[in-house]
């Protein structure tokens, strides 16, 4: 390795430059540190490993306005990474939260004590509910749950009007709700039963 390539100010230029091979280096140089920062804060490998990834993909994102410090990318990147995380805990949050608010049946042939199966059951009833939307109201839906946009922000976000908005988003509830209830019906075959309301 030459001498300018001892600290990161080289290899950053270059990537600047445009130059992937460098940007890989850094990538080598960086992600041990940068794993076991996103392994300390979500606890688990699997969302330690997108961290990793959603880390190194905004530093690439906002390399113009990336600065080193002391001629490091590292102190950058363990910034974001801590960002990152919270973020990707506060969507865990949002996602759970909608789960909880959506109505449930009554559970068939799943052990209540066996957390992993209820979660598969839950999971199944908001792909259910999601899946009944169409792409604009998925979004509006995802915009006002999970990034926790007010109404009318989402409706500027999407060009649509705060009463469209307001419309939207009832009557993607009754859609949700609805296949829900028809994922719950005896013969859809589905694992959940009972009247939803």
């Amino acid at each position: 390795m030459e001498n300018k390539d001892r600290d990161d100010s080289g290899l950053w230029s270059r990537s600047l430059a445009g130059e992937g091979e460098a940007f890989g280096v850094l990538f080598d140089r960086h992600r041990d540190r940068v794993f076991r920062r996103a392994y300390r804060l979500s606890g688990n490998r699997h969302d330690a490993e997108d961290i990793l990834s959603a880390s190194f993909l905004e530093l690439w994102r906002r390399r113009s306005k990336v600065r080193l410090v002391e001629a490091s990318v590292l102190p950058w990147l363990l910034v974001t990474t801590t960002n990152v995380a919270r973020n990707s805990r506060r969507a865990a949050f949002r996602y759970s939260k909608l789960l909880g608010s959506l109505p449930r049946g009554e559970v068939v042939g799943i052990n209540r004590s066996d957390t992993s199966c209820a979660e598969d059951a839950a999971d199944i009833e908001a792909a259910l509910a999601l899946g009944s939307l169409n792409p604009t109201d998925m979004r509006l839906v995802s915009l006002v749950v999970f990034e926790e946009y007010s109404l009318a922000a989402a409706a500027a976000i999407l060009h649509i009007t705060p009463g469209a908005a307001k419309t939207r988003m009832h009557r993607a509830r009754r859609r949700m709700r609805s296949a829900i209830a028809e994922g719950a019906s005896p013969n859809s075959g589905a694992i959940t039963e009972g009247n939803l309301s």
